[in-house]
């Protein structure tokens, strides 16, 4: 059936970034609106923002399978191409001439002057080139206090961005896309080389997750549908599944906080009241992260509080390894190290756990504990990691202060009373009694005997003691407290 639409003149190219989804994608639906669209992917070969970590390669590269499949239904397939995106861009404008480029913000400070760069050159030269806001609630450079200022304080960072109303309604899905006449050869995916191979360490990956547009929109459903209940307690308890599980969906821009809102909003769940404020809370905080990067574009790399600049950091690779591994001997710690390590994932409250181990247990500086966790989690991006990193280290916007140190062991206790999460993911603890399974050392020999645990030989004894540990973080604290 012919296409009677009534289109805008011109092939319309998209650039595709961190948005890789059809539904309020405001660039695609613009270039939509054109007699033909050709979707563009570029893996940039020397990007100024930071590569991406192995395990969020992983799943790119899935994500972008399933983007390729939904745009090749839609009728204009995904092009794939490597380079740098001004060349690229002005090479596909000249062989399709192109009456317009569309993509949606980048709010990486790296990416944002390329991105201006591209612009003025594309408008100098009479083209149509628009950039549209879409994987924030806000725009991170104008949200200002009183002062002028940028918000350093998240409270009053959620209260004005409240403020504000409902964020605006989500954009559907295009219908349809007409391709151009004309095609331009695409890359293969396989040869990007985004998954492992030798050693092939995403088993626990493939089995845990589902990347794509349409993974996040059935794991939105299934959290609002059962995952909400009980939300304000039970995000603390990791042993159960009452997280959304969707940061990397939204990191990899599979889905958007609007259309989470919006289905918030829409949906009869069993949530209380306060179980979906909290959860929207918690969208608030990734969008506070991202408001301290754009105004610190700094961050991932430097103290917010500059007096941590003269703290004494230790540097031991020893023990860095050790907490990488999962083998401290506090066994919350270790339990979060391998969930990390085999899921690509870690619960939120463990990961406060085990930053705090690595920052004050160890005095090992924030920014290694970030770069492991860059690499491997499937939900690192370079606003939430870094401010989550500082606010845990307590160099941080928002911190609480540096004398506040967990206690691994009564955080076992609390939030994983019966060592379900400690029993999931280290085995070798899996028969020790409810008692002592976050602190083995304290268990009669004959306890640890039944249980088949040797301290030392089939786990490890505890890397340091908890009170020296807790004492040599205080006495570092205090040599820099008086710091200008």
């Amino acid at each position: 059936m012919k296409d009677e639409t009534v289109r805008m003149p011109g092939v319309a190219i998209v650039w595709l970034r961190d948005d890789l989804r059809v539904a309020d994608n405001a660039a695609l639906f613009a270039g939509s609106a054109h007699e033909a669209v050709l979707p563009v992917y570029i893996r940039q070969t020397a990007s100024p923002a930071r590569p991406r970590g192995a395990a969020a390669q992983w799943w790119l590269h899935h994500s972008l399978e399933q983007l390729a499949a939904r745009l090749e239904a839609l009728g204009s397939p995904l092009t794939l191409l490597s380079g740098d995106p001004f060349e690229i861009l002005a090479m596909l404008v000249v062989r399709f001439n192109a009456s317009a480029v569309y993509w949606n913000r980048s709010y990486d400070p790296a990416r944002s002057a390329a991105d201006a760069r591209v612009k003025s050159c594309l408008t100098s030269s009479g083209l149509r080139a628009v950039s549209f806001p879409g994987q924030l609630l806000h725009e991170p450079t104008r949200l200002r206090t009183g002062g002028g200022g940028h918000y350093r304080v998240y409270t009053p960072f959620w209260r004005a961005l409240e403020a504000g109303g409902e964020p605006r309604p989500p954009q559907p899905a295009p219908e349809r896309l007409v391709a151009p006449d004309l095609t331009v050869a695409s890359e293969a995916l396989s040869d990007w080389k985004l998954l492992p191979t030798t050693p092939d360490w995403a088993g626990g990956l493939r089995d845990g997750w589902s990347p794509g547009e349409a993974g996040a929109r059935a794991r939105l459903n299934e959290f609002l549908g059962d995952g909400i209940a009980d939300y304000a307690e039970g995000r603390d308890i990791p042993s159960v599944d009452n997280t959304s599980r969707l940061s990397p969906h939204l990191a990899h821009g599979e889905i958007t906080p609007a259309q989470i809102f919006e289905a918030l909003a829409g949906a009869e769940t069993p949530g209380s009241d306060r179980d979906e404020l909290v959860f929207r809370k918690e969208v608030g905080w990734r969008e506070f992260s991202w408001h301290l990067l754009v105004n610190e574009p700094d961050l991932p790399r430097a103290n917010h509080n500059r007096r941590f600049d003269a703290f004494p950091w230790a540097h031991s690779p020893v023990a860095l390894e050790a907490w990488e591994k999962g083998l401290t001997g506090y066994p919350i710690v270790d339990a979060g190290m391998r969930q990390l390590w085999k899921t690509g994932w870690m619960h939120n409250r463990v990961r406060m756990i085990a930053a705090s181990f690595l920052t004050k247990h160890l005095l090992i500086d924030w920014r290694r504990g970030e770069e492991w966790f860059w690499d491997t989690l499937v939900d690192a991006d370079p606003a939430s990691n870094a401010a989550s990193w500082q606010w845990v280290a307590g160099c941080g916007a928002d911190a609480s202060p540096y004398f506040r140190i967990f206690n691994p062991i009564l955080q076992g206790e609390k939030f994983d009373p019966d060592g379900a999460y400690v029993r999931a993911f280290v085995p070798e603890l899996s028969k020790m009694p409810a008692k002592f399974i976050h602190k083995p050392w304290e268990a009669p020999r004959s306890i640890l005997s039944e249980a088949g645990v040797r301290l030392g030989r089939t786990y490890p004894e505890p890397i340091v003691d908890h009170k020296a540990a807790r004492d040599r973080a205080l006495s570092a604290y205090n040599q820099i407290k008086g710091a200008a």
